[in-house]
């Protein structure tokens, strides 16, 4: 059954939906189509939004950040958790990332840690990372032939690589990586702690705890690492309050794997269902760049931003009214037609590749170059060490709106040691 165009503006505000990647994509296809501009007017416990999902529209209203802030709903959450937000925020006592903020504020808390994500930082961490990503090659190995990829591989390795940046010790990223599938995962069964938002509250407050003592030693004792650079910096000559502080470490060691880890699995499937560019990038590793870049698009690991118009603005005809939100929707963008030759094929060597998975503008991903260095390393360790692999059960997809990918990946394979 077809799906109507309202029918399919829900679908963006639906965690079930993201988890059914044909279907969701029906949906975008449809909505890019005949209504790139939709008012989605009554998406089922949600408050209503305009979607958006036309490349040229995201970054037409990316590059007018002046103009659509950020602040009061950064992100798409149930109407409840918009309300418990606005009410925290009035008390000043609300998670404020780089996500949910809007200059001058966002310019100069980016600036804190920018320097460690620069291109002769990242070159640094090059050789960290490459002992990473062999170490979890040889994990493969070690699992006989057949494991489940995405638990036991593909969320641990970039999981240590951000949090060996920032100075945590090897026995609390376990901690962390369970806090941030909680923090991630509130609309699956499998990963939420709970489903309420004062559950889901609960995951940010045992962040906050835990970094808020990682603060303390730092001022106390300063070490040579992003943390150290973080709990220290001074914003007109004060540092920051404890939730900015707490609140910069939460998107730091949450996104900076999360996004990683659904790249690399959702790349790994891409690769085994399309044999032909499995063994064109084999036969040709300076492809690896592009197959890089092709797997960001194809996973597309953020789903969508919201934004708030601060004025009446006319886009494609329509006029988006003052106080009225926007859902921008990345793995919409990163199909366009009008942007991508044949953008439902799966190319390694796909060139151009103005893909949106990053963002664009002034919010655009600090860690971008890290996440290519750490997919690079990883199918480079993988690629020459491999014999044959297959999948070994049916994949499974985390359901969110937010981020996400794969939450299981069950394959079989052969590695040379």
């Amino acid at each position: 059954m077809s799906l109507t165009v309202d029918e399919a503006g829900r679908a963006l505000a639906d965690p079930r939906a993201y988890a059914d990647e044909g279907s969701l994509h029906a949906a975008m296809a449809l909505l890019r189509r005949e209504a790139p501009v939709h008012w989605v007017a009554d998406p089922p416990g949600y408050n209503p939004f305009w979607a958006i999902t036309k490349h040229a529209d995201i970054m037409e209203i990316e590059r007018n950040h002046a103009l659509f802030l950020n602040a009061p709903r950064p992100i798409l959450g149930t109407a409840e958790y918009d309300a418990m937000n606005r009410e925290r925020a009035e008390q000043g006592i609300a998670l404020r990332t780089l996500v949910h903020m809007d200059d001058p504020d966002h310019r100069v808390i980016r600036a804190i840690g920018a320097d460690w994500f620069r291109p002769k930082a990242m070159r640094a961490l090059e050789d960290r990372v490459k002992e990473l990503a062999r170490r979890y090659v040889d994990r493969m190995i070690q699992h006989g032939g057949e494991c489940e990829f995405v638990q036991q591989i593909a969320v641990h390795y970039p999981l240590y690589v951000i949090l060996s940046l920032l100075g945590l010790p090897e026995s609390d990223f376990d901690r962390m990586l369970k806090l941030t599938q909680e923090l991630f995962g509130g609309d699956d069964s499998d990963m939420r702690r709970g489903t309420t938002p004062e559950e889901q509250l609960a995951v940010l407050l045992d962040f906050f705890a835990y970094f808020q003592e990682l603060t303390a030693a730092r001022r106390a004792e300063p070490t040579d690492d992003l943390a150290s650079a973080i709990a220290n910096a001074r914003v007109d000559g004060e540092p920051l309050n404890d939730f900015d502080t707490a609140s910069y470490y939460v998107i730091i060691a949450t996104a900076g794997h999360d996004t990683t880890s659904s790249t690399i699995s959702g790349g790994l499937r891409a690769l085994i269902e399309h044999p032909d560019q499995l063994d064109r990038l084999r036969a040709d590793p300076a492809l690896m760049p592009y197959a890089v870049d092709e797997m960001i698009r194809w996973v597309t690991p953020v789903k969508e931003f919201m934004r708030t118009a601060t004025e009446d603005y006319d886009l494609r005809g329509v006029t988006i009214r003052k106080g009225e939100s926007v859902l921008l929707s990345y793995p919409s963008a990163n199909r366009d037609e009008e942007i991508f030759d044949d953008p439902f094929r799966f190319d390694v060597g796909r060139d151009p590749n103005r893909h949106l998975a990053f963002g664009f503008g002034v919010h655009y991903c600090l860690g971008a170059a890290l996440a290519r260095i750490e997919v690079r390393a990883f199918f480079e360790e993988l690629l020459p060490r491999l014999e044959s692999i297959e999948l070994a059960g049916e994949p499974e997809s985390v359901a969110t709106t937010f981020v996400g990918g794969l939450k299981r990946l069950p394959v079989r394979y052969s590695l040379k040691g």
